[in-house]
């Protein structure tokens, strides 16, 4: 069969917008305190890039990226075009990452889990180049169900989202070799199986156009929300912005992660590995189950935010093993030469037992030892998330 020939790029509509902001609303990203209107670049709605790429609404938007759904007029499928803002570090790393992702051949089911890289390219703006990264589009968001769930993930739903997403992991720390560092309910994200769900979002777009704001030469938009559909796709784990690939056979030193989901081996200055994943995972699963963040004290002081944030582990998880503590570079500005805490920050007396609040009897216990596989003080002691996938709760066989 002869390939059908590009599609003519689709017409804007006439219907008025839903509404129009004043210009001293801040709207989207404009809402960040780093934002530079000059360092992002104006993507309006109906512009087609690379004489390919259409752009038919906008889907999100990020610390350093807005994400578009568009119309690849060659391949006659939609793909989501992601723009960065000039000069950010993520730019860089996340195409690094995709591509190496890309390279990697493998049979492993958890590549199906991986967000694809489809195509790259770069256009001009105010104060320089734009990398654009096209990727497969995926539905809605981790963060999306808990929103739409009412704050909590039902235990039946939330075990067969862990299960994906454990395969995916496997697939970056056992064959591609990627630490994902970023591990958190927006940067997981589900399939899309039917596109009709696309499509009537871009109808719904043509009838009645988003609402916006007009300031110099751009339209900012706002985003295009997706709901639940009727036949949910498998989780994706996508956003490598912050991601290392693992060369070995040293371990990394850098501070990564959000700062309420920072393992202990970050917190203490301790050297890392793909294993930082699996604690941040542990998180992930009690707030979406739980409907509240384990760990959520953040104070305007770096170190006393860090003193409060470990002092909350300790109430978890028992004292720290001495082991690591002196593996750690960062210690010292914790405890004194006693091993008190030097910050006089609260170790209150409390157990994952006395917070959890959602389980009861045997579905409680089973969860919790699920749990405690991968918070645990050293990183060596976590389970992989290949032997993650075999836990009882998991697999509801527990007794």
């Amino acid at each position: 069969m002869a390939p059908r020939d590009a599609s003519p790029p689709r017409l804007l509509p006439y219907a008025d917008p839903e509404e129009i902001y004043p210009e001293d609303v801040r709207l989207e990203e404009e809402t960040f305190l780093w934002y530079d209107l000059d360092n992002w670049y104006p993507v309006t709605i109906g512009q087609v890039f690379e004489s390919r790429y259409q752009v038919l609404l906008k889907l999100g938007f990020g610390s350093a990226s807005t994400s578009w759904l568009c119309r690849d007029l060659r391949e006659h499928v939609y793909v989501t075009l992601k723009v960065f803002a000039v000069g950010n570090s993520q730019a860089a790393t996340e195409e690094k990452v995709l591509r190496h992702l890309e390279s990697v051949k493998s049979d492993h089911p958890g590549a199906k889990l991986v967000r694809l890289l489809k195509n790259t390219f770069k256009i001009a703006g105010q104060n320089g180049s734009h990398l654009c990264l096209v990727l497969e589009t995926l539905g809605i968001s981790l963060a999306d169900i808990r929103e739409m769930a009412g704050g909590r993930v039902p235990p039946t739903l939330l075990k067969g989202l862990v299960q994906g997403v454990l395969l995916g992991l496997d697939y970056l720390h056992t064959v591609a070799n990627i630490i994902h560092t970023d591990i958190q309910d927006g940067n997981i994200m589900l399939s899309i199986k039917d596109t009709d769900i696309l499509d009537a979002l871009v109808e719904d777009e043509w009838d009645m156009p988003s609402a916006r704001k007009i300031i110099k030469d751009r339209v900012i938009y706002a985003s295009t929300g997706l709901e639940i559909p009727d036949e949910p796709g498998d989780p994706v784990i996508a956003d490598f912005g912050d991601a290392r690939i693992d060369e070995g056979p040293f371990e990394f030193e850098e501070e990564v992660m959000p700062d309420v989901y920072r393992a202990p081996e970050i917190v203490l200055g301790v050297p890392w590995n793909e294993k930082i994943d699996i604690w941040a995972l542990g998180l992930l699963i009690w707030d979406l189950l739980e409907g509240k963040l384990l760990f959520k004290t953040r104070l305007r002081d770096p170190t006393a935010s860090r003193a409060a944030h470990f002092a909350r582990m300790i109430s978890l998880l028992g004292p720290p093993p001495e082991d690591l503590l002196e593996r750690g570079s960062a210690w010292k500005t914790l405890f004194d030469e006693d091993g008190r805490l030097i910050l006089d920050v609260e170790v209150s007396e409390t157990s994952l037992e006395e917070e959890e609040g959602m389980l009861e009897g045997d579905e409680k216990a089973g969860f919790l030892a699920f749990l405690r596989k991968m918070l645990q003080w050293r990183s060596e002691d976590r389970l992989t998330a290949r032997n993650l996938m075999e836990d009882p709760w998991l697999r509801g066989t527990a007794a």
